[in-house]
This record gives C-alpha cells, structure tokens and sequence, in this order.
C-alpha cells in the first residue's frame, strides 16, 4: 500500500513539476513586460494557444520540430507588427495611465485575436506527438511529461545565462531595476521594451506547444493561461524573474496534488487563494 502511494506520488510530482514550469514561463512573459513598459500583456494566453493550433495545423505536411519553429517565430512577428503599432500608443502614456490603457488594449486584442480564432477552431488541440510513457521509480511518467520538464529547464537556464551573462539581457535587468538610470546609462530604452515584448510572445508561443504535448487547449483557454500567467507572475514578485520561476514551479506542484486528490475546481481555487494570502503576507511576492 504505501508502494502504491509513493509511485503516485512520485507520477505526481513529475507532472506537477512539468506544469509548474510552464507556469513560470508563462508568468515570466508576463514579469518581463510589465517589468520594462509597466503593461501588462492580457493577450498573452492567446498567442500559445495560436502557436499551439498553428504548430497543429502544419504537422500535416511538415516535421514537428520544424512545425513548431515556424509557429514560434511567425507569431513572434505578430507580436512584434503588434508591439511597433498598437503598443506604441500605449507607451506614450505615463504611470497608472499607461497601466490602465495597456489592460484594456492588450484585454481588447485577446478578446479581438478569440473572437476571429473561434469562428474557425472551436474544438481543442493538441501536438499529434506519440511520445512513449517511461517507467521510473516504479512510476509509469508519461513522455510528455519528460520531454516538457527537460525542455522547460533548457530555456529557462537560457534565460538566466542571457540575463545574467549578455550585455541586453543585463541591460534589461537595469531598465526594470532602475528605468531613470537606466537612460543616463545611454540603453536605448524603447528599443530594449520592442525586443523584450517579442522574446515574451516567443516564450508564451513555445510554451503552448509544450503545453500540447500533454493537454488539450482551445481558444476559449486563452484567458485562463493569461490569468495563470498573472497570478504566477504577482505570487513571485511581479518584477522579480527567479521569484516567477519558484512561484510557477511552487502553484504547478500545488494544483497538480489538489486536482489528482480534490478536483479541478478546487485546484483552480488554489490558485487564486495563494495570490491573495501571498498580497497580503508579503506583498513583494516570494521572490
């Protein structure tokens, strides 16, 4: 009995794991932006599911890996037609302005991007991958579980290594530290918030194919990836990213436990439930 116990727990663990590092880096879409413009992009769930469908559409005729890349970088160039059009308005406001014009821009365009998406995808997706279940631990791990988690520690080691070791990822850094500072530094300011917008949707798009791996998705799950995203971005201090990657790491373990013993319901709960005790404990977020 207590055999049974641990393989299930351990099965859990590794899926938990696998989510939660989605979660961190769709919350660190969310932290890098608001973190260098002060918008928070509430548009960002509906580019993964866009990457995701995409990605689905083109396995038809092309490999999946090469599949995948031309859905990344194509909605990259969306958010960055996007980001030099749109956005651009955004930025000349100031303070709770800007706040306050990005959510209900970036909230319009996701309601927007939906609308047209489910006039002709109304069902769910998922990347037509046959990957194989793994034994460990006398665990049956589905596979792709393990290629989520190893992808996601991959990119998320690349972005610390480019935050902590390149001059734009330091520069970055520097913006979200000190924004003043920053352009007495000589950072040309506008052009670091462009590229780190589209780096964002390339992560989120890059995520949702991960995601397809092991879920389903449709377009009406947009907005709640978004607010997954916002929740793991405020639980880990909202500019802080390796706050982001624990507080992903700490809700998809948390919500994974909850829903396998309680119920999705109570795992969606969940997470609303600790961004409220966390704003009021320690408002900075655990970072």
């Amino acid at each position: 009995m207590a055999g049974n116990q641990f393989v299930q727990i351990w099965a859990l663990l590794v899926d938990g794991l696998s989510i939660g590092l989605l979660y961190a880096m769709l919350g660190l879409g969310i932290t890098l932006v608001f973190g260098l413009g002060g918008i928070l992009n509430l548009a960002l769930g509906v580019f993964s599911v866009i990457a995701l469908i995409v990605t689905f559409e083109l396995t038809g005729s092309l490999p999946l890996v090469i599949a995948a890349a031309v859905a990344i970088v194509g909605v990259a160039v969306v958010g960055l037609i996007l980001e030099r059009t749109l956005l651009q308005l955004v930025y000349r406001s100031k303070g709770d302005d800007r706040l306050l014009l990005g959510i209900f821009t970036t909230l319009g365009l996701s309601i927007l991007l939906q609308g047209v998406l489910s006039t002709q995808y109304s069902g769910l997706f998922s990347i037509p991958a046959e990957i194989s279940s793994i034994q460990i631990f006398g665990a049956f791990i589905r596979g792709g579980s393990l290629v989520t988690l190893a992808l996601s520690v991959l990119t998320l080691l690349a972005m610390y290594l480019f935050f902590s070791r390149t001059y734009t990822g330091m520069a970055t850094r520097t913006i979200m530290q000190d924004e003043i500072g920053a352009v007495y530094c000589g950072i040309d300011i506008g052009r670091m918030r462009t590229f780190v917008f589209v780096l964002s949707i390339a992560i989120a798009s890059f995520t949702g194919v991960l995601y397809g791996l092991t879920f389903e998705a449709g377009v009406s799950d947009s907005f709640d990836l978004t607010i997954t995203a916002v929740i793991v971005s405020i639980v880990g201090g909202v500019t802080s990213i390796p706050g982001v990657v624990a507080a992903g790491i700490l809700l998809g373990i948390l919500t994974t436990f909850l829903s396998a013993f309680f119920g999705s319901y109570v795992a969606t709960i969940s997470l609303f439930g600790t961004a409220i005790v966390v704003l009021l404990l320690k408002p900075e977020g655990i970072q």
